[in-house]
């Protein structure tokens, strides 16, 4: 069945009369996953999640269109890591602006980036594209932090972990190995203890803080768990976009 909320569903035949008030731009990356997930694992999730919430929001009347995920992200940390695919910073600025150059000009002027992958980060962008087109809004959701993950898993990760595990358990199974093959994730941490605290930043390196390419222990995943958390994500996410979609974003403080 066609979707009309989703770009790449969709027909001229339909979008020759439509008009939206919100386009939502997932971002993903392709880079190993441990042993046992998908190198398309932030994709599968990133866009998975954006098309269920743009359901539930059209369903309700918003005017959202899910525009294509983005495949590849930054991945400055994994150089050395066998096909992980990086977009330099600068590069995904160039692409963001073509397509609010788009938007802009064909009066779409509400624009959310949904993040899917953490190497990403949007806030200096958003800023600088703010300036650019005064009369967009612009803005970013990460999916990872919708709801609390502590609500719905036992184990601590980052990075095809309990959590990511069971997401793509739930989403794409027939991609996902035995759990013989399961890393254990087991992370190395900074010697410096500012950077582990949070209040310090450097990047990780990631071959020297992961031998699996894993960060927190998957094995208590299971597809189930992955279900009602994406459940859950999908049905607030929904609606943000339903409230953004609506909004008069002229009059948004009180």
């Amino acid at each position: 069945m066609i979707r009309p909320y989703v770009l790449a569903d969709t027909n001229w035949k339909h979008l020759m009369d439509e008009k939206f008030d919100l386009a939502v731009l997932p971002w993903g990356a392709t880079e190993a996953h441990n042993y046992h997930l998908p190198y398309s694992t932030d994709v599968i999730e990133g866009t998975a999640i954006a098309e269920e919430a743009g359901r539930i929001a059209w369903e309700k009347g918003a005017k959202v269109i899910i525009l294509p995920t983005i495949p590849f992200g930054v991945n400055t940390g994994q150089p050395d890591i066998y096909l992980d695919m990086n977009l330099n910073p600068s590069t995904q600025f160039a692409i963001l602006k073509d397509i609010i150059e788009v938007l802009d000009r064909q009066g779409i002027q509400k624009f959310m980036i949904l993040n899917s992958h953490g190497g990403n980060n949007w806030k200096s962008m958003i800023r600088e594209l703010g300036l650019l087109y005064p009369k967009m809004f612009l803005c970013v959701g990460e999916w990872v932090k919708v709801v609390n993950r502590n609500d719905f898993f036992d184990t601590p990760g980052d990075h095809a972990d309990e959590m990511e595990t069971s997401l793509i358990l739930h989403l794409a199974p027939e991609l996902v190995l035995p759990r013989k093959d399961w890393g254990a994730g087991k992370e190395k941490k900074n010697k410096i203890k500012a950077f582990n605290d949070g209040w310090a930043w450097t990047e990780r390196p990631w071959s020297k803080i992961s031998e699996d390419t894993g960060v927190g222990n998957p094995k208590a995943s299971t597809k189930e768990k992955g279900e009602i958390f994406f459940n859950a994500i999908c049905s607030k996410l929904g609606d943000l976009f339903l409230e953004i979609s609506n909004a008069d974003t002229n009059d948004l403080y009180e």
